[in-house]
């Protein structure tokens, strides 16, 4: 294991506390700190959204606290879901009187702790709604929707759901508009090289130096194929093929897209990737509106990129171009 890091013991809040440092309108809270939040605190009458997950995904899901955006966060060690108790404390941190959307990805330990935390807070009077983002194509078929895991498209419900409450949404408005945006959206991604979790100190998979796995999760699980790595136009394309067709759009659709470095992937490759992803589109005249191209949603070192589309309508269009600003993104 290489890494800029002390004790990998204390990587997670390491991080944290100089993650705070640089950018002062984010405070750590709870028991031991791992909660996210805004310097100001809940919003009075405004839904508060929560989220919560593993650390090694910067930006998400804690660099996604900020205005037009989340409220806070519940942190986890590296791939490890966060404690309920921060749940908890995530959620009573979010509350500004007009209750509080969970809104994090489909995975079986985050699902668990804030199932508990919501029934523990709705007990104390707490009005709470749970959104659960399943936007991986490559996990499971699409019959079986509940299964999929939540990757990149999650950053794009975070900013539909986060405008919907910054504009006075009622609790059941903003949940349902997030349960739309997240069934708008679709994801899938290709893993070039492991990753190395800090506490094991090896990587995470074995993966040949030209080979490609088609449809791995964040967490190094497994995905559709792996084989010999392929031009980036074919990657792209295939990408796209299992992608477009549960969105079924039409010539003059319009769609919001984001090409995602999974880590260690520089821009100019990203690029490449959406040259031919654009190209595609225009090809099926779908015009893209406010591209994203970059990291929004990584693991840790891990080579490769991901491509989520969103179906927009009039709505949801409007919501991704409202104000917001986090220390990883601003809409002006």
């Amino acid at each position: 294991m290489k890494k800029i890091l002390n004790d990998p013991h204390a990587y997670v809040d390491e991080m944290l506390d100089g993650l705070c440092l640089a950018h002062p309108e984010l405070q750590r809270r709870g028991e031991g700190g791992r909660v996210i939040v805004r310097r100001g605190g809940a919003v009075p009458g405004k839904v508060g959204i929560v989220t919560g997950g593993g650390s090694g995904h910067l930006p998400v899901f804690l660099g996604y606290v900020g205005e037009g955006l989340l409220d806070s966060c519940a942190v986890g060690n590296v791939f490890a879901g966060p404690r309920m108790d921060d749940c908890i404390d995530a959620m009573r941190a979010a509350d500004g009187g007009a209750g509080v959307l969970q809104l994090y990805g489909n995975y079986g330990g985050d699902r668990m702790n804030f199932d508990m935390a919501a029934e523990m807070l709705a007990l104390e009077g707490m009005q709470v709604a749970s959104v659960r983002v399943a936007d991986d194509v490559a996990s499971a078929p699409a019959a079986q929707r509940e299964k999929r895991r939540g990757v990149a498209g999650l950053v794009l419900v975070y900013k539909a759901a986060g405008a919907k409450a910054a504009a006075g949404a009622t609790l059941d408005e903003v949940a349902a508009l997030a349960r739309k945006a997240g069934d708008a959206c679709r994801s899938i991604g290709v893993a070039l090289s492991p990753c190395v979790v800090p506490e094991s100190g090896k990587a995470s998979f074995a993966i040949g130096d030209q080979e490609v796995e088609f449809g791995m999760g964040i967490h190094g699980e497994p995905g559709i194929w792996r084989g010999p790595l392929k031009p980036a136009d074919a990657l792209a394309d295939e990408m796209l093929e299992h992608v477009l067709p549960e969105l079924a759009l039409a010539q003059g659709d319009r769609v919001a897209l984001l090409v995602n470095s999974l880590g260690a992937t520089p821009a100019e490759e990203l690029y490449i990737l959406y040259r031919r992803v654009a190209e595609v589109l225009a090809g099926r005249g779908v015009t893209i509106v406010r591209p994203l191209v970059g990291r929004y949603a990584t693991s840790m070192e891990m080579a490769g990129a991901s491509l989520s589309v969103m179906k927009l309508d009039t709505e949801l269009e409007a919501l991704l171009a409202a104000p917001a600003d986090c220390p990883f993104w601003s809409v002006r």
